[in-house]
């Protein structure tokens, strides 16, 4: 009975046993399958990786062979105007306080805010009545006293012939012509004083004393007005022609000075503040007689038509004054001009369609031009849009701009054996 347990026993054992071997064989059969599909996506993953890099390396080189669109334009051989610039500052040739020469009651006001007048135009009225006052009791004063002084003029004559009669004493003839004269006195401060009303008169009507434009209104009808009022009525600015102090280097002034000694007019234009709006153009007025040590500069007044009233006081401008110009010049656009390590450079198109680049110095400028001292030949074409990929040798696609500014059609870049190279 026992032994039949024990092999039963034996055998449940022994089937456990291959049950758990059979799981087992099983479990690392699986763990391989996953470990191999693993294996088999990361593989496809790096193989399509590694195209994409393949791809990509071989788009960036056909790009990179492939030819930018630039656009270019030839230098040319021009005259260029030399040009000195400046901060100015706009100074009216006069400006003018308006005030009241009586002191009275401010009647009315005949001028508007900002307006323009004309010199002797009439401004405003004081009220004129105490002066006209002032003028009859001066004209009735004179008129006594002409009456008095031609009665004594009679006493005089009479007395005069009495006196080569001898029946008067002489001292009363000497009396006589005292009186006369005292009263010729009284009749000569009497016109004075008539005088000075009409003038009280003449300046109750205040009138523009030179041609500009009205500032504010300092003072409204009604009020009283008095000589020592230190606002006035209004200021006036005087708008034609009108100044411009700017200052320049010092190391131009010998420049200046010598065109000026000469009498040859130096023009002068004033710009906007973004330098593209030409407000008024004159020509040099004066030097300064000393320089700014502080700054190594001297101030220089130009005087302006300013035919537009464009320029106000106290406005700044952009000031240019011609100086000279120089003749058979290399000139190409500013906006050709690239800055970088090897200072200033243009990028020049070879013969070849590729990039040289080139280093320049920079003359004058004037507008959108530029004198290209050394560096540059005439003919040669310079990029002036399109250069930010450049490098020396890169192949380009040239577009040339005609003399509008507008992108014409392509053409061959003509060959200039005569250039200057090096880099």
């Amino acid at each position: 009975m026992n032994q039949t347990q024990d092999i039963e026993n034996n055998q449940q054992t022994s089937i456990k046993r291959d049950h758990q071997f059979s799981n087992m064989i099983h479990s690392r059969w699986i763990w391989l399958v996953i470990i191999i599909c693993l294996a088999a996506a990361a593989y496809k993953i790096f193989l399509m990786q590694t195209a994409a890099q393949v791809g990509a390396r071989n788009k960036a080189q056909n790009e990179a062979q492939r030819p930018l669109p630039v656009t270019a334009v030839a230098a040319k051989k021009a005259s260029i105007d030399v040009y000195l610039n400046g901060l100015g500052t706009v100074i009216p040739v006069q400006t003018v306080t308006v005030r009241s020469q009586v002191s009275g009651q401010l009647l009315r006001v005949h001028f508007k805010e900002g307006q323009i007048v004309k010199q002797g135009n009439l401004l405003a009225e004081i009220d004129p009545r105490p002066f006209q006052v002032q003028l009859m009791q001066a004209e009735g004063q004179l008129a006594r006293d002409e009456a008095l002084l031609k009665n004594a003029e009679g006493d005089l004559a009479r007395y005069k012939q009495l006196l080569a009669q001898d029946s008067i004493a002489e001292q009363q003839v000497t009396t006589q012509d005292s009186l006369v004269k005292q009263y010729r006195g009284a009749v000569k401060t009497d016109q004075g004083q008539i005088a000075n009303a009409n003038l009280q008169i003449t300046y109750s009507r205040i009138t523009s004393p030179v041609s500009g434009r009205v500032g504010l209104r300092q003072v409204d009808p009604g009020n009283m007005v008095q000589t020592n009022d230190t606002n006035g009525l209004a200021v006036i600015t005087q708008l034609q022609p009108i100044t411009v102090v700017f200052s320049v280097p010092q190391d131009n002034l010998p420049t200046v000075l010598k065109r000026l000694h000469t009498g040859e007019p130096l023009p002068v234009y004033a710009y906007s503040q973004d330098g593209k709006v030409l407000l008024a153009s004159g020509k040099l007025l004066a030097v300064d007689n000393q320089i700014d040590t502080t700054t190594g500069t001297i101030k220089i007044k130009a005087i302006l038509e300013n035919k537009d009233n464009g320029l106000f006081a106290n406005q700044f401008v952009n000031v240019r004054m011609k100086v000279g110009i120089v003749n058979d010049a290399t000139v190409m656009p500013t906006s050709a001009i690239q800055r970088g390590s090897i200072g200033t450079f243009v990028y020049v198109v070879t013969q070849e369609k590729s990039i040289s680049v080139r280093p320049v110095q920079l003359g004058p400028t004037e507008g959108d031009n530029v004198a290209v001292t050394s560096g540059l030949s005439p003919g040669e074409f310079v990029v002036m849009v399109g250069g930010d990929k450049l490098r020396e040798g890169s192949k380009v696609e040239v577009v040339a701009n005609d003399a509008a500014g507008a992108p014409s059609q392509k053409r061959k870049i003509p060959r200039d054996d005569n250039r200057k190279g090096g880099r």
